[in-house]
């Protein structure tokens, strides 16, 4: 290209048709008329040459500006302030957030295709904890997510129970706070949840903090199971031990069962009793056995008052008090139940109805109560399982998972 922008120009056959100096007897001082083939030639040449060549030199000059764009782009999500996002995203005062890392994209897209179907998706703001998960949010859905500096390690995070996961959780409460201090009400969710039916209907009152009980029945009687078996073991063996032991291991195998099917019954009894009554009490439960409740901390809703303000602060105050160690691995969630537990008597809180929003240990292992409860389901939480297989055989299993059949009705499309 540049070989042919500084050769000599060709004469303009159209400037100095008729010269004012006589016209010689020799060709070659001759106009050069468009109209003979000698000028048609040229100009096909012209043609020729400028079609060729003119693409190719642009060529490198559009990729250098495209590249420049992309990275333009990137520096704009990567100062993108969580309140510039907020301002963006927020419809009504109201945001819906959620916090993802790579890993969990999948169910980021199947919990939004849900929330699509109550036409709430515009409200939705995606705290990213990694950079992947920032720039591929923002890139298929512009401006609906931002990352709150640091980002953490994306492979570690999505690990239960390791010091990644404590990581990723116990940022949750900072950036609730901040999103309460920018004067946003916002409801937190988990990405492993499903919405049946619009919630906001269900947050009556002008109450500070609502939240779901996530003591499931099913859990609580098998962990009482196991402890009557171990002590019952203890006991029939110190019985046994002075007999014979072809006397001994009868009576094991005899009466152990007949004493476990006895406290089986029980158990049964008590299942029953553990489930919530339709018209339950929204009163924060009464603290169990650790001297805590059992409330979830993964389907949160708050309105910018001081009391919600309070049980975050609290909660950000108990998760450093209760940092993670191998020999206690902690999460989020018992520091969200103290800061509850410390706080009751200044907060106004209020339990949503557990038909409603059930735990995944009581939708998920007691068929009875969810065809007794039918129709009242507004948002299902596939927890008390652990792995992302696992989750998602689950949810293909209750006809749950629809990233499959309907990835473009999520404003991600598909990913």
């Amino acid at each position: 290209m540049s070989s042919f922008l500084h050769q000599r120009p060709i004469q303009n056959p159209f400037s100095n048709a008729y010269p004012v100096s006589p016209r010689s007897s020799s060709t070659s001082q001759r106009p050069i008329s468009i109209f003979t083939p000698t000028g048609l030639i040229i100009l096909l040449s012209l043609m020729v040459i400028l079609g060729v060549f003119v693409p190719w030199s642009g060529m490198p000059v559009a990729t250098f500006s495209n590249s420049k764009k992309a990275s333009s782009s990137l520096s704009k999500w990567r100062d993108y302030t969580l309140a510039e996002a907020a301002s963006f995203v927020a419809k009504n005062g109201t945001l819906i957030v959620c916090a993802v890392s790579q890993p969990y994209l999948p169910f980021l897209n199947n919990w939004l295709i849900s929330i699509t179907r109550q036409k709430h998706q515009e409200k939705v703001l995606v705290i990213a904890e990694d950079y992947a998960t920032l720039y591929k949010v923002n890139e298929k859905w512009p401006g609906h997510a931002v990352l709150v500096p640091p980002a953490i390690d994306s492979q570690t995070a999505h690990k239960f129970g390791s010091q990644g996961f404590f990581n990723f959780t116990s940022r949750r409460p900072q950036h609730l706070l901040k999103i309460l201090e920018l004067g946003y009400n916002v409801m937190y969710n988990d990405v492993d949840m499903v919405w049946l039916r619009d919630p906001f209907p269900y947050l009556e009152g002008n109450h500070d903090v609502y939240f779901t009980d996530d003591m499931a029945a099913w859990i609580v009687v098998v962990k009482r199971m196991e402890r009557m078996e171990r002590r019952l073991n203890l006991v029939l063996n110190l019985i046994v031990a002075p007999l014979p032991q072809t006397l001994g291991c009868y009576i094991l195998e005899i009466l152990l069962p007949l004493l476990l099917y006895r406290k089986v019954a029980s158990c049964y009894f008590s299942l029953v009793d553990q489930v919530k009554a339709l018209n339950h009490s929204h009163d924060l439960p009464p603290p169990g056995k650790k001297g805590r409740t059992y409330i979830c901390s993964c389907m949160i809703f708050l309105r910018p008052k001081d009391g919600a303000k309070l049980v975050m602060k609290k909660w950000i105050e108990e998760l450093q008090a209760q940092p993670w160690s191998k020999a206690k691995k902690a999460n989020d969630q018992p520091a969200f139940n103290w800061a509850l537990n410390k706080t009751a008597g200044l907060v106004d809180l209020y339990l949503l109805p557990q038909a409603a929003f059930p735990t995944g240990g009581l939708y998920f292992k007691n068929q009875t109560w969810v065809q007794q409860t039918k129709g009242m389901h507004v948002i299902i939480h596939n927890n008390y399982i652990i792995g992302f297989e696992k989750k998602i055989k689950r949810f293909q299993d209750y006809g749950l998972w629809l990233v499959d059949d309907h990835a473009l009705d999520s404003p991600l499309g598909r990913l």
